[in-house]
């Protein structure tokens, strides 16, 4: 997919990523290595995002496994259409049981979810397996089967193995600890807040119309907040949508007042933002 780590470097941000050179690079290896990407960091520093710029890069179908508490083998990897299974058999009364049981344990009654959908088929997908850390620990079971040898085994079917291997990206907010198989069979990258040029750098492409200054502004205010004890740091998601705020709201520069009326767009708790208003100083940043 990559020939080079500035290859990543120069398609990611034709696709709209703006990538540090680590990230690159961990994204080229993972890509040579042909292992999965286990990406860590706090919410909304654009691990999701990652995984959606491969998929435009390389031009492939991205396949999302979103993990919830309750998700289940089901949910992930396949599940049967029981009402057409009873549909069918309602239909062939007079067959036998063995006659019935070949036909509707087949493709046509199949309903794959996302684990299955990505190693079968021939064409490029991006497998993401989202917010991992919200999952059941037995659903790790689960994945090491897939990550390990990137094939399931449908007992009624027989065992499904990918012809073309999909690049993977895991995500976990570390809300919880993986575990150590997982990880051993994933390529780690942790993206944490950005520094200020990068950060910068993101808010003028994702903020068009924004003047350098005001971007520049933006991004040593929640430097600042960043720094503050805060329940909830506001992340690179906080900041654009902070700059566009800005510039609906016509503001060339950041006074007190606007920064006030808008502290709910950054931070997401009351404590935090009575704590930004005492403590944030315009004029020291």
């Amino acid at each position: 997919m990559f020939t080079s780590v500035d290859d990543v470097l120069a398609r990611l941000a034709e696709a709209g990523y703006l990538a540090s050179p680590a990230v690159a690079t961990t994204v080229f290896l993972a890509d040579r290595l042909g292992k999965p990407l286990l990406v860590e960091g706090p919410a909304g520093v654009g691990k999701t995002e990652l995984a959606k710029a491969v998929a435009r890069v390389a031009g492939a179908r991205l396949v999302r496994l979103q993990c919830y508490e309750g998700v289940d083998e089901s949910r992930a990897l396949y599940e049967w259409n029981h009402a057409k299974q009873l549909l069918r058999i309602s239909a062939g009364r007079d067959e036998t049981w063995d006659e019935a049981r070949t036909d509707i344990f087949s493709e046509e009654f199949l309903l794959p979810r996302p684990l299955l959908t990505a190693i079968r088929g021939d064409d490029p997908k991006v497998l993401l397996i989202d917010e991992t850390d919200k999952a059941d620990v037995e659903v790790e079971g689960l994945l090491l089967e897939v990550l390990s040898d990137f094939q399931v085994t449908v007992p009624e079917l027989g065992t499904v193995t990918a012809s073309r291997r999909p690049f993977v990206v895991l995500t976990s907010n570390a809300t919880r600890e993986l575990s150590e198989a997982l990880r051993r069979r994933c390529l780690f990258l942790h993206i944490g807040f950005p520094d200020a040029e990068l950060e910068r750098r993101i808010v003028r492409l994702k903020v068009p119309g924004i003047d350098a200054a005001l971007a520049a502004s933006v991004v040593r205010v929640v430097g600042a907040l960043r720094a503050m004890d805060l329940r909830k740091a506001p992340s690179v998601a906080e900041t654009v949508d902070w700059a566009r705020t800005l510039l609906a709201l016509g503001a060339g520069t950041l006074d007190e007042a606007v920064v006030r009326d808008s502290l709910g767009v950054l931070l997401k708790h009351q404590d935090d933002i009575l704590k930004a208003e005492a403590k944030l100083d315009l004029d020291a940043v």
